[in-house]
């Protein structure tokens, strides 16, 4: 069986019994699809698409957890079906043997998640010996590593506190860390603060993707309202994209942040489109793949993965709209 970096072990194996709060049981009438997700300026046209209606659906419901780390909880204890996950996260869910699937891929970053740091911080070899704040069941883990990795620090040089979301932002505004590897809509956050920023993932392109991830029983039991979420998602991403302004308005005072911020803070993820996500799950060919095989060996690379989680018939495609759908 393989092994997790046991920071990631740590988090699936406390799954165990675990009840997050919000999360109870459920008496079943039939199948629920709850989907866990968590503050990425990436996963709004979710939050949008439940706002605008089309999640009405009872079976079908949108979680909003306050983490990534929250999230694989969710799915390692069997209290969600389906989460919002970026590439990395889902490796290491799959090396913890759960038999999740990617069925639309949302994003890649570039550029929202980011190092912020304190002003007189400048260069990234500047981070040795500084208190770093980062979630580090997450992405942030992966991203502090490249960061390090271009500087030619070791993991080492730097002293890691484990923080994630609002405590990232309290720890900054205390005067606990020095450096806080986040993302949006956190790093506008920070920006009024005072931080500033350091780099961010268009320095690494390819790295940071965002996907859906599903139980594969899950998937067998509710194949339609799958296919249900993803017409509703992609009905938001339209509205999203053709009225911008009118869904920053709306959707910015969920995120925190103002519709101008929430705006410059899309402008660091690439959107993937419904042709992107065909290309990127085709039955032959998934383009997807060997990304995630990039990524897994860069993690190994890093110590984040122990091996490389199999990758064949992981992604599927069959959820998507029809060719002949219409927004």
């Amino acid at each position: 069986m393989p092994v997790l970096h046991p920071d990631r072990r740590q988090l699936l194996a406390s799954a165990l019994g675990l009840s997050l709060v919000g999360l109870g049981a459920c008496e079943r009438a039939e199948p629920l699809v709850r989907v866990a997700t968590n503050p990425w300026v990436g996963y709004t046209g979710l939050l949008l698409a439940r706002e605008l209606g089309h999640f009405n659906n009872p079976s079908l419901r949108l979680l909003e957890l306050t983490t990534a780390s929250d999230s694989l909880l969710a799915l390692a204890s069997d209290q969600v079906e389906a989460a919002t996950l970026t590439l990395d996260e889902w490796l290491v869910a799959r090396e913890g043997q759960l038999d999740l699937r990617v069925i639309m891929v949302f994003d890649e970053s570039a550029g929202a998640d980011v190092v912020m740091v304190r002003p007189g911080i400048t260069r990234v070899e500047q981070l040795r010996g500084q208190r770093v704040a980062v979630e580090e069941t997450a992405t942030g883990a992966l991203l502090l590593s490249r960061t390090l990795d271009a500087a030619g620090l070791r993991p080492d040089d730097v002293i890691k506190l484990p923080l994630a979301g609002a405590a990232q932002l309290a720890a900054y505004a205390s005067g606990a860390v020095d450096a806080v590897v986040c993302f949006e809509p956190y790093a506008s956050q920070l920006a009024r603060q005072g931080a500033h920023r350091l780099i961010d993932s268009r320095r690494f392109p390819g790295v940071i993707m965002d996907v859906l991830a599903v139980r594969a029983s899950a998937l067998a039991a509710s194949p339609e309202v799958f296919k249900q979420l993803l017409v509703g998602y992609f009905q938001a991403l339209g509205v999203l994209q053709n009225s911008a302004a009118q869904s920053a308005a709306l959707m910015a005072p969920a995120q925190g942040i103002s519709a101008l911020e929430f705006t410059a803070a899309l402008k660091g993820v690439h959107l993937m489109s419904l042709d992107d996500n065909r290309r990127l799950l085709d039955a032959a060919a998934p383009g997807l793949r060997p990304m995630a095989q990039s990524v897994a060996t860069l993690m190994q690379r890093s110590g984040l993965l122990k091996q490389v989680p199999l990758l064949d018939g992981v992604m599927d495609g069959r959820f998507l709209p029809a060719p002949d759908w219409r927004a």
